[in-house]
């Protein structure tokens, strides 16, 4: 069992900054692919960012990509999402998610996730 918590969310100005953090409970999280999905409202859970469980091999979605990165500090059994250059299109509730994989190089894009966290509400204002 994994228990996932987010933080680090809040209201941002366009072209601001915010980091993320998903904290894992447990004592193998580096055991976890973990990936950061988004849903606004009235839209479909998609796909931000996902890194393996060893940190070696990250993927982001197009809309992110050079402006959010993703990492982890398995020694602190927390995964970051750092988010720069906020567009209002970002507005969002962030979720963080984890999957057991024997490979550590391995990322995971669609949902096939096993736990999720509850959730961060991140804003961002014109």
């Amino acid at each position: 069992q994994v228990q996932l918590v987010e933080s680090g969310g809040g209201l941002v100005q366009a072209g601001g900054s915010l980091r993320l953090s998903c904290a894992a409970s447990g004592r193998t999280f580096s055991a976890y692919a973990v990936g950061w999905f988004r849903q606004a409202p009235g839209k479909d859970r998609e796909f931000v960012a996902a890194i393996s469980r060893s940190g070696g091999m990250t993927r982001y979605a197009d809309f992110v990509k050079g402006r959010f990165t993703i990492s982890r500090d398995n020694a602190k059994n927390t995964v970051y999402l750092q988010m720069n250059t906020l567009e209002l299109e970002d507005t969002a509730v962030y979720y963080c998610a984890a999957v057991w994989t024997s490979l550590a190089l391995k990322v995971f894009t669609t949902p096939a996730y096993d736990y999720w966290g509850q959730g961060a509400q991140v804003t961002v204002s014109s």
